[in-house]
């Protein structure tokens, strides 16, 4: 299913459906976490389930999807894959472990900023000069945000962790759009799952849930608090709408709308997640975190319009 045609408006709401499944998702995972289950080994049931249920899928529906990539193509399914879609779960994980789900999501949330740079010093680019001034507000809003001042307000690790999803993320969306430019999506999904799931089962592997006790009770949390699931019910919703869902969506919107565009109107996360702290976990930030955050969410805005669209190649990604 190649792309044959791009309709804008079918891109910015897959966009848009996308950031909503990824802001839920941020709350039911940080259950799961709590709950008992590793960072880790989480990521690897995200990837190795959405795998197996995208295969279900090609195996009723287009088989040709099950066509072994080879080359360039390859390469690049391998790392959209293992950095692209498990980096940037692992990563993000550890963060809403350790640091309000908003802030996470903020930090992952400078991608756009990084791919701004990568086309400026990478790709040789003529980017606009105002990629300079996104990277001020960034930079200065995540300061304000983190109290540089007065100490890291947040868990360093934490931090890390998000600066970390910011770079897996970027990873995603530069090689994914280049990757669906002519590729049917479902396909470029399925492998970069496989890849992910195989990546993710050397560090953890997914038997390791025999260890964990799937049909006890997983308490919501925060304003959910004394409200029980099981936690098998937890982990199937974050495979098929927190993880196979969205990540769909975004990658099937990059066949309608560039990556840059696409960023940008994925910024709704930090802001859907900011919100649903608040209300679900009762986390907050005080004024001037705040305005750094908006800086933040203004230097990202600003460096989608510093990059010029790119042209369909398959773009060299260092190790």
């Amino acid at each position: 299913m190649a792309r044959t045609h791009s309709s804008p408006g079918i891109g910015y709401a897959l966009v848009v459906a996308g950031a909503l499944f990824f802001i839920v998702n941020a709350g039911v995972s940080r259950v799961a976490l709590r709950a008992g289950v590793d960072p880790a080994l989480l990521t690897t049931l995200r990837t190795t389930g959405s795998a197996a249920v995208l295969a279900l899928v090609v195996l009723f529906f287009d088989r040709r999807a099950f066509r072994i990539p080879r080359g360039r193509e390859l390469l690049m399914l391998v790392v959209l894959g293992v950095v692209g879609v498990a980096g940037v779960q692992w990563t993000y994980n550890i963060a809403i472990d350790r640091i309000p789900v908003g802030m996470a999501l903020l930090l992952e949330y400078l991608a756009p900023v990084l791919v701004v740079l990568w086309a400026k010093f990478v790709q040789k680019q003529d980017v606009k000069r105002t990629m300079w001034l996104a990277v001020a507000f960034s930079l200065t809003g995540l300061a304000l945000v983190a109290q540089i001042a007065t100490g890291l307000a947040f868990d360093g690790i934490g931090m890390l962790a998000g600066l970390g999803a910011a770079v897996c993320f970027s990873v995603y969306f530069l090689v994914g759009e280049y990757g669906v430019h002519d590729s049917d999506p479902v396909r470029v999904m399925l492998w970069a799952f496989v890849f992910a799931g195989l990546a993710m089962n050397l560090v953890a592997p997914v038997w390791n849930l025999s260890g964990v006790g799937l049909g006890a009770d997983a308490d919501l949390l925060g304003a959910l608090s004394g409200i029980t699931v099981p936690l098998w019910a937890v982990l199937a919703w974050i495979v098929v709408l927190g993880s196979l869902t969205p990540f769909f969506l975004e990658l099937a919107a990059l066949q309608h709308l560039p990556a840059t565009v696409v960023t940008m109107v994925a910024t709704l996360e930090p802001v859907g997640a900011a919100a649903l702290g608040w209300v679900w976990f009762g986390e907050s930030l005080d004024a001037l975190q705040v305005f750094g955050g908006l800086l933040v969410i203004v230097g990202i805005l600003i460096a989608q319009t510093a990059r010029p669209a790119p042209t369909p190649a398959v773009p060299e990604v260092g190790g």
